[in-house]
């Protein structure tokens, strides 16, 4: 039996979200932090459903949870950053997963929007609201990118339930 015969047998996801979660997680993500201004302090989640949506206007998405208690705070915020994780950041993207956040403890600094802009990222968005889309059990959020900044280095993934560097797929260099 080869993969695509497996893949041809197939399961209906709305009956196995187990499974369908299990599927999505074979696609590798890049890793992101989202940080916005909160009511009373700077707010941030861990986010892999990034994406580049527009060169011209910039524009780029990202989908919190409903489900999440940041979700209303992203979702009504007029500014926010999106953070590009190098592959040394995992402990800092476990920081900001399921609440657990403390800017006390982290390196950063405010823009002139209130928001919190992570040090040390391969690659930092700054991005105005431009619209928000229901999209199930998420929202789908766009922003116009108003600034951005990247630097050397590798990104981290996620793929199959855990962080993989991207060192660790990517080809070597041919001599």
């Amino acid at each position: 039996m080869t993969s695509a015969d497996t893949c041809l047998g197939g399961f209906d996801p709305a009956f196995d979200p187990r499974a369908f979660r299990r599927a999505l997680g074979r696609f590798a993500t890049g890793v992101t932090i989202v940080t916005a201004p909160g009511e009373t302090e700077p707010v941030g989640i861990t986010a892999n459903s990034f994406a580049s949506l527009s060169l011209t206007p910039p524009l780029v998405m990202w989908s919190p949870a409903k489900a999440s208690r940041r979700h209303d705070v992203f979702v009504e915020s007029r500014h926010f950053a999106i953070h590009i994780l190098t592959a040394e950041q995992a402990s800092l993207c476990e920081s900001f997963v399921r609440g657990g956040q403390s800017f006390d403890l982290i390196d950063h600094r405010l823009n002139a929007d209130g928001v919190p802009l992570l040090a040390g990222c391969v690659a930092v968005f700054e991005c105005a609201l431009t619209a928000t889309h229901d999209a199930g059990d998420h929202t789908i959020i766009i922003g116009k990118v108003v600034r951005a900044w990247d630097s050397e280095g590798l990104g981290l993934l996620f793929v199959n339930g855990q962080f993989s560097p991207l060192a660790a797929i990517a080809p070597a260099a041919s001599s």
